[in-house]
């Protein structure tokens, strides 16, 4: 497997970046302040994730994704692991992470990777989707966020 950066003018693989988030303006808002990473397996791409800068020395690991066929095989650890890795690069010190309440697998996975709960936006999911959203039979209302110190 190999983890490149999106070609120039390439067309983002945006189904794989609406399994992070179900919003299409939020993905397409990441994209343009964003870098696009792909990973790939035998010239298909199978997992996705976009570094975006947040304040100085900070930037935030957003629309992590493997392809469902491809999940529980690592793909998703070594696509952290490649962000943490560019972000030590790019001179960055923190990395940072969001994702739901309901998300339990994923909560479990950046733990496992190194990154530290830091807070929880009460109703970021209520306030910015329109559509309920519901994972693992929870219902998403609460962002997790976490940092790690790189």
């Amino acid at each position: 497997m190999i983890i490149r950066k999106l070609y120039q003018g390439e067309k983002s693989p945006i189904n794989l970046l609406l399994l992070a988030d179900p919003s299409h303006s939020l993905v397409e808002e990441y994209l343009k302040r964003g870098e696009c990473y792909v990973a790939e397996l035998d010239n298909q791409i199978v997992g996705v994730y976009v570094l975006l800068p947040t304040r100085p020395e900070t930037v935030e690991l957003v629309n992590i994704a493997v392809e469902e066929s491809f999940q529980n095989r690592g793909i998703g650890k070594q696509l952290i692991f490649h962000a943490i890795q560019l972000a030590k690069l790019k001179d960055y010190k923190t990395i940072e992470i969001g994702t739901g309440n309901s998300s339990i697998g994923q909560l479990a996975l950046y733990q496992k990777c190194g990154f530290r709960i830091t807070g929880v936006d009460q109703n970021f999911f209520i306030r910015h989707y329109n559509q309920k959203i519901v994972e693992n039979g929870i219902q998403c209302k609460d962002m997790i966020r976490l940092s790690l110190e790189i």
